[in-house]
């Protein structure tokens, strides 16, 4: 390992390394890989300037050198949240280099991370899912492959809570119809079984009929031919593609919220507190490790339990 240098040099092999670890070991989604290599490169590139191109070590990074760069990122107008985002990774960066190169001092740990208000998810409002899928099922009864794919996504991700990554990088043998259940990979490589309803099934079964008719319909590569959701041209369709074709459907609800793929995880667990369910049994359909990160939830339900109560009470 190159612990030294100056430039651009000092973190390549060490990032580098890491991002495959991110990928490969932890499993995580794409989106966080890349998150992740973005604020490593943004504070190599700060260490570099800090130092004066003069030779450094991750030994030598102390906590005024984080603190500093923290500084250079307000300067810069980024939010409390993302700096405390910053700050989280290197923070994992420098326990993976420990864990793997024997680097034991750590500048990130003991350093507060700016305190944010945690906003509350978006979500849908019952009339806006019913609205989401009477469109999505009008175009699927035309027969087209692709509106038929498209409900199906809108079902899974509404009746699952899963997230994109998992969608994507589902494949047919995952998905049980008749015992209408899906087995889910998420962070980490951990497997979760979700149930799905009647509605999800029924679009799955029509949707799986339509899939092998596109499948005989010409050559495909045997990675694509186990996916779960396909493009017209018989190839896994990626995070991105799932994602426009989502955001397509939200933005026809309401355009000025902002709503996004997560939108539909954040309705589902909602939707489920709503109507009385279990915290913690949410918080297994979510796949989320601590139950703090589900209670974002809870405050989502009560705010909206408020809003039914101004609205709705005499005295409010």
């Amino acid at each position: 390992m190159s612990a030294q240098g100056s430039g651009d040099a000092p973190l390549r092999e060490e990032i580098s390394e890491f991002i495959v670890f991110l990928a490969q070991e932890r499993n995580d989604s794409p989106h966080t890989v890349r998150a992740y290599r973005r604020d490593l490169v943004a504070f190599q590139a700060f260490c570099d300037e800090y130092h004066g191109g003069a030779s450094w070590s991750w030994q030598s990074l102390d906590r005024l050198t984080l603190r500093s760069f923290m500084g250079e990122l307000d300067r810069r107008g980024l939010s409390k949240r993302s700096i405390g985002r910053a700050v989280s990774v290197i923070r994992t960066f420098y326990r993976f280099l420990g864990n793997r190169f024997g680097v034991d001092d750590n500048p990130a740990k003991g350093v507060r991370i700016p305190k944010t208000d945690r906003r509350l998810p978006a979500v849908l409002d019952r009339a806006q899912v019913d609205m989401m899928f009477a469109y999505a099922e009008s175009l699927a009864e035309r027969g087209e492959f692709m509106a038929t794919r498209d409900l199906v996504i809108l079902e899974l991700f509404y009746a699952t809570g899963m997230r994109l990554a998992e969608l994507a990088g589902l494949n047919v043998a995952d998905v049980d119809v008749i015992s209408e259940q899906v087995k889910l990979r998420g962070k980490g490589r951990k497997e979760r079984i979700v149930p799905f309803g009647g509605h999800a099934a029924r679009a799955l079964q029509r949707y799986l009929a339509e899939r092998e008719v596109l499948l005989a319909g010409g050559r495909t590569a045997r990675g694509d031919a186990r996916a779960l959701i396909l493009s017209r041209r018989r190839r896994r369709l990626s995070a991105r593609g799932i994602q426009r074709i989502v955001k397509r459907f939200l933005d026809g609800l309401d355009q000025s919220v902002g709503f996004k793929v997560h939108t539909l995880r954040h309705s589902f667990a909602t939707h489920l507190l709503d109507a009385g369910a279990d915290l913690r049994a949410v918080q297994e359909l979510l796949g989320h490790a601590s139950l703090s990160t589900t209670q974002v939830y809870t405050h989502t339900s009560v705010a909206r339990l408020k809003k039914v109560y101004q609205q709705a009470h005499p005295r409010a």
